[in-house]
């Protein structure tokens, strides 16, 4: 995709696709869904696809089994079958025993490689969460392996598909009405995990050992499971690799923009007490360099919110205007002192009424996770890449990656047009992690 050149997929389009893909589905036989990782938002895309497909799901896995046989009921509850699927403690026994069609993966983000991979070999198509792997290398695999095998990979980088953000977009951004955009801001001024309770034996229900797969194996930390592991640097990148990913797509995906030219940042645990088991980064200035565009990123997950109405999101600055974007609302105020716009989320509660019996289900999301769905069936169907391909993923996940990199080391990265480094070796071999025995790290071209 050529700069300023803009991808209409406005609310009408949406719209008419998700009507489209709902009569579609009546005549068509259920496909074949497989879930790995139960959590939260694993059941939530499984439910969002329910609610736009017919779908039979064939097997779910989770290495938690309360969590395990709880989403089984749920399940067996909303699909028309009313069958509890099977369940599994190993993706690969997933694999072994049924033949799913697509898999949709919401594990932890050290998990996010390798049952992506097992798909695609399986001959699945696959939706998988963001960011799309841990380390950079994980991430190159995942593309070859997507490649090789022919498959259709949607990441869910739902902000492309979400209702209020594209109608932004078209009304400001491909418009020109906020004329020449050099500069963005995206920030996150969420707080986060402090510190977690003493470690403690794992729960019988949990397979510890197996959660932490190919990452360290730490001693297990209560609240660490279901939903703190972001919090720990063995399985997540932070809020860089959580929030400002989202935003940072989005962008990209308005301005057309491909990878940067260089990545700069600074930060850590500015606040945080150092002996904390928590490490990730509590502070964090990037910059990603897109020559006539400059991309900056701020987190701080301590003091005050400057403001109040946008804790997370981004703000784009033209010579015309300022946008300002969030999951729950866009602004708009233009220079030439005319008449400020403002829109809110589309909020389809009433139309999905199960959204709010899942208390899980996050409203400003759940639109934009069924266009999301939908434009990934299509994609499916028709032999086209989807809004979100899992080489855009690997873009915008690799960048925020490499954004920790250049904090950690202390000095910007330059890249290729083709997202390689160059003439960093020390940072070059920085790219993938050790895994951990037996697991063994994919390679782009041993997949």
């Amino acid at each position: 995709m050529q700069r300023r050149t803009f991808l209409h997929r406005g609310t009408a389009a949406a719209a008419g696709v998700l009507a489209a893909g709902q009569v579609a589905a009546a005549g068509n036989r259920p496909l074949r869904v497989a879930l790995i990782g139960c959590g939260w938002y694993g059941k939530t895309d499984l439910f969002h696809l329910m609610q736009v497909e017919q779908i039979e799901v064939v097997g779910i896995c989770d290495v938690d089994r309360i969590m395990l046989e709880d989403a089984a009921q749920l399940v067996s509850q909303r699909q028309p079958s009313r069958k509890i699927p099977p369940q599994f403690s190993d993706y690969r026994q997933l694999f072994a025993a049924v033949s799913p069609e697509i898999v949709l993966v919401g594990t932890p983000d050290h998990w996010h490689c390798l049952p992506m991979i097992a798909a695609c070999e399986a001959g699945a198509d696959v939706y998988v969460q963001k960011p799309i792997s841990f380390d950079v290398v994980e991430g190159r695999a995942m593309v070859a392996a997507a490649r090789k095998h022919g498959r259709t990979v949607q990441v869910g980088l739902q902000r492309r598909s979400t209702p209020h953000l594209l109608q932004a977009r078209d009304k400001f951004v491909a418009s020109g009405r906020l004329g020449k955009i050099a500069a963005v801001d995206i920030h996150s001024y969420y707080g986060s995990r402090n510190a977690f309770p003493p470690a403690a034996a794992p729960p019988e229900s949990l397979d510890w050992e197996m959660y932490c797969g190919p990452a360290p194996l730490v001693e297990y930390h209560p609240q660490i499971h279901p939903r703190s592991w972001r919090d720990c640097v063995e399985f997540s990148n932070g809020q860089t690799g959580d929030l400002c990913v989202h935003f940072y797509d989005l962008v990209r995906f308005f301005l057309g923009l491909s990878w940067p030219q260089r990545i700069s940042a600074t930060g850590g645990v500015l606040v945080r007490p150092a002996d904390s088991f928590v490490k990730v980064h509590d502070t964090q200035t990037a910059l990603f360099d897109h020559g006539d565009v400059q991309v900056v990123w701020t987190q701080r997950n301590w003091g005050e919110n400057p403001d109040p109405a946008y804790p997370w999101g981004a703000t784009l600055y033209g010579d015309k205007g300022t946008l300002k974007l969030s999951v729950q609302s866009y602004d708009f105020r233009p220079t030439d002192g005319g008449q400020p716009e403002h829109g809110d989320f589309l909020d389809e509660r009433e139309k999905y009424p199960e959204d709010v019996e899942h208390k899980e289900t996050e409203a400003f999301a759940a639109p934009a996770t069924r266009r999301h769905m939908l434009d990934f069936l299509a994609a499916r169907s028709g032999g086209t890449k989807p809004v979100a391909d899992i080489e855009e993923g690997q873009i915008s996940s690799a960048s925020c990656i490499l954004a920790n990199l250049a904090m950690r080391l202390g000095r910007s990265l330059s890249l290729d047009a083709q997202g390689n480094l160059v003439g960093d070796a020390e940072a070059d071999r920085l790219l993938a992690r050790s895994y951990r025995q037996p697991w063994i790290h994919p390679l782009p071209g041993e997949v």
